[in-house]
């Protein structure tokens, strides 16, 4: 059973409702990202930082997955199918896929502000005063801009051993996470899926570029595959 890695970003999601991380003007939801995903955020206004993710987690809360999710998910009958994505929703769990990693974090989880490893499910608001056990404020499990990656091995590790790769929605400018193209095999297939796609044809060996929206473009993968 071949091994397919399937890569995904925002695009992925935007289906589904859900606005895309960054918009070209540089906001997140009409904020300047530093202030609702970095560190130094927090400590400037740690209400605001709550605030956004709580209607961040509210909106992902009404939304479903969409077709491109189901699809993926259907990849798992006759494949050996690892999602990694740089998404913080959980569309591609409830869609039906089995093996996902979160490059940077998960909106449905909190985690103490002292000890990262104290991850706890959470789907209602988070305010100041929700306490980790270890005493501790909970914040968004959310890797923020200047934090580590703690994903980033594993991903790495599944990328190598990749048949197949699919990146889907991504612009594949956001590092750590556009640096997995590097670590497939020699010749390893690539299918790029966007209606925008920032990749040329030539810079890969292998590649096809599908300019589509991740729905029809995953589609187009399926029947390619055969």
């Amino acid at each position: 059973m071949k091994n397919i890695v399937v890569l995904t970003g925002a695009g992925m999601s935007a289906e589904s409702g859900l606005k895309t991380f960054r918009d070209a003007n540089g906001l997140w939801e009409g904020h300047d990202v530093m202030e609702v995903a970095s560190p130094q955020g927090w400590d400037a206004n740690k209400n605001l930082v709550l605030d956004f993710y709580n209607q961040r987690r509210k909106q992902l809360l009404e939304s479903e997955p969409n077709k491109a999710h189901l699809s993926v998910a259907a990849l798992e009958k006759k494949y050996k199918v690892n999602i990694i994505t740089q998404n913080v929703d959980d569309l591609h769990e409830r869609a039906g896929s089995t093996n996902i990693i979160h490059l940077h974090g998960e909106l449905l989880k909190v985690r103490s502000v002292y000890r990262e490893e104290l991850i706890y499910p959470w789907n209602k608001d988070l305010h100041l005063g929700d306490l980790a056990d270890d005493g501790s404020q909970l914040r968004p499990y959310i890797v923020w801009f200047g934090e580590a990656v703690p994903m980033l091995d594993k991903a790495i590790e599944i990328t190598k051993k990749a048949d197949i790769l699919v990146i889907i929605g991504t612009s594949m400018q956001v590092y750590p996470a556009a640096s997995l193209i590097h670590y497939i095999q020699h010749a390893t297939p690539i299918y790029f899926i966007d209606p925008d796609p920032n990749i040329l044809a030539s810079s890969h060996e292998n590649l096809t570029i599908i300019s589509e929206m991740a729905s029809t473009g995953v589609e187009k993968l399926v029947d390619l595959l055969g």
